[in-house]
């Protein structure tokens, strides 16, 4: 996609997941206009990041519509950690959507720091789902697992079992999420927002050995049977940039070490639905 920056655009307020009229009015040009996302991962957050990030939400106000944040808000998952955060966050006017990561999970105070970052344009999604500017957006943390035909199975011991069981369950929130989009928001655009891969492409680059620990194939399901037009995560430092479902849906591993490295100015990744 092409990252041009481009005239801000003023936010809209989120709409509410409501049954439409089966006798909707045609699009009107609003909803017909191109929805510029701004999607980036990991950027673990610190308590000595104090102004450090001002510059980068102003820029993704200017540049996008709505901003992604694909876990990993924070880096060692101290609520403290979130209330740096969300100082910063105060120069972002446009709506976020996010979802935890597993530095976010580390110290047990993950519901501490979504409550310290949920507000009016900020939004948490885990097996949830909500409509912005006409686009809809499902998300999960996403879990481990393997890819392909190296993906664990549920057999052997109990502890075995409870990790392939977490992968499934959040496989099955995501799933949920998207049908709740067709069923209260028919025919809306559907992005995904993950922290762990739901595809093997976007983290080559790292170790094998650890790939069963950056995602899972189970997260792909379903993207490919609920037509999503896009996916993104982070989780994988040294993946790669972009890759494809078996049914072509696009996914986008936008860690910020990712964008970094691929030279972006800003780290965020646009995209435009």
């Amino acid at each position: 996609m092409e990252q041009q920056p481009q005239t801000f655009i003023a936010p809209q307020p989120v709409q509410p997941l409501q049954p439409q009229a089966t006798d909707q009015p045609s699009p009107t040009p609003e909803a017909q206009k191109p929805v510029r996302i701004a999607a980036v991962g990991d950027i673990h957050v610190r308590e000595t990041d104090k102004g450090k990030w001002v510059d980068f939400f102003k820029a993704a106000s200017e540049q996008a519509e709505i901003l992604l944040l694909c876990g990993d808000l924070t880096d060692h998952g101290y609520a403290k950690e979130a209330e740096v955060l969300a100082e910063e966050m105060r120069a972002c006017t446009i709506p976020v959507v996010c979802v935890l990561g597993n530095h976010d999970h580390d110290k047990d105070e993950h519901d501490a720091i979504r409550n310290c970052l949920v507000r009016d344009n900020v939004h948490f999604l885990d097996g949830d789902a909500v409509v912005v500017k006409n686009v809809g957006f499902a998300g999960v943390k996403g879990f481990g697992g393997g890819f392909d035909k190296y993906m664990l199975s549920m057999f052997g011991e109990l502890s075995n079992k409870a990790f392939v069981q977490e992968a499934v369950d959040e496989a099955l929130k995501l799933e949920a999420g998207l049908s709740r989009l067709d069923t209260e928001y028919p025919g809306v655009k559907k992005i995904a927002v993950l922290h762990y891969a739901p595809i093997k492409a976007t983290v080559e680059g790292e170790p094998e050995a650890i790939h069963p620990f950056l995602g899972c194939s189970r997260l792909a399901e379903p993207l490919d049977r609920q037509n999503v037009l896009a996916c993104f995560h982070g989780h994988a430092h040294v993946g790669t940039l972009e890759g494809e479902t078996p049914k072509g849906v696009k996914v986008y591993n936008v860690a910020k070490p990712i964008l970094q490295k691929a030279g972006f100015a800003m780290p965020f990744f646009l995209f435009d639905v």
